[in-house]
């Protein structure tokens, strides 16, 4: 896929026709203000530059780095509150927006695997931005309770302050590229991002330095690389969105799995049901917390949303952990 835009498009015969324009008016006793006033009008605009993001993560972090350029229209395939995508099927509405785009950013490490036969057949002038490039992704969980298979690497980078800072950057690089005129403005607002991203990151890594026991029980594997940035040892990693009782065999397994490993905590994510989670907790006397891996939220998150869930993560979990 390649993408072309236009972004200086008819500069000289739109200099020659201004100028050509100031002399007619000068000459039939047009004000200046009047003439700049319709001059405005008649000077073409910067073409719009449409972005369609696959997920919620994605979406938060492109909007952060072209919030300053007015062109730039940035949309988001599935809607927030979804999540993974797992199980996601276009709709015929999804397709629409697929076809509307100039730039589409994906996650990458085949978390966007329901994307594969729409990208496919996308115009060739489509640009299609991988955020994982660059980004050391961890091993698939080995944990046999864990359901969903993302293939040999876990694909949920965005909920790693770290993972999530590589991800601004690499979005902007991107669009230096493809929107020069813009490089400026991209860059700085992804530094500044990228450094707010990173204090999160170095405020959970202080935590987990200065913590006697760093074992935790996760939930789901999205919340792999926040415990990774912290310093944390994963003791176990359950199985997501189980709403069924587990069997006897089943409990007694995991009980005995975790209390073995003598972890400080079980962490579950809003996302999906945490009855599970609920029952190995009084099973084992471990306290039970909610993490959010920032997989979904609101439609009308604000730009900062990310770095205030993350902070309320890091507030959680120091109340556990300790303080540094």
């Amino acid at each position: 896929m390649r993408f072309y835009f236009s972004v200086g498009m008819g500069l000289c015969s739109s200099g020659f026709l201004l100028l050509f324009s100031l002399l007619l008016f000068s000459l039939s006793g047009f004000s200046s203000a009047h003439a700049a006033q319709v001059l405005s009008s008649a000077v073409p605009q910067r073409p719009e530059l449409r972005i369609l993001t696959s997920l919620f993560p994605v979406y938060l972090f492109t909007r952060n780095v072209t919030a300053s350029r007015p062109y730039v229209r940035v949309d988001l395939l599935i809607p927030p509150h979804t999540g993974c995508p797992h199980d996601y099927a276009p709709t015929p509405q999804d397709v629409q927006k697929l076809l509307a785009a100039h730039v589409i950013i994906i996650n990458g490490l085949g978390l966007e695997n329901f994307l594969e036969e729409y990208l496919e057949k996308l115009s060739p002038e489509v640009t299609l931005i991988d955020c994982s490039r660059g980004i050391t992704p961890l091993p698939q969980s080995s944990h046999k309770h864990c359901r969903h298979d993302h293939g040999h690497f876990n694909p949920h980078i965005f909920a790693g302050p770290r993972q999530a800072a590589q991800m601004v950057y690499n979005i902007a690089e991107a669009l230096v590229r493809l929107d020069p005129k813009g490089a400026s403005a991209y860059t700085h607002a992804a530094e500044a991002y990228a450094a707010r991203l990173l204090s999160l990151e170095r405020r959970l890594y202080a935590m987990g330095q200065a913590a006697s026991n760093k074992g935790i029980v996760l939930q789901h594997d999205a919340l792999a690389y926040l415990a990774q940035n912290a310093g944390l040892k994963i003791s176990a990693i359950l199985q997501e969105n189980d709403d069924t009782s587990p069997s006897a065999a089943k409990l007694l397994e995991l009980t005995r799995q975790i209390l073995s490993s003598s972890p400080l905590l079980i962490a579950s994510e809003p996302q999906f049901s945490d009855r599970l989670a609920q029952t190995l907790a009084r099973e084992t006397g471990l306290p039970l917390i909610s993490l959010d891996p920032l997989a979904s939220g609101p439609p009308d998150a604000p730009l900062s949303h990310y770095e205030a869930v993350m902070a309320a993560n890091c507030n959680l979990l120091e109340q556990y952990f300790g303080k540094p």
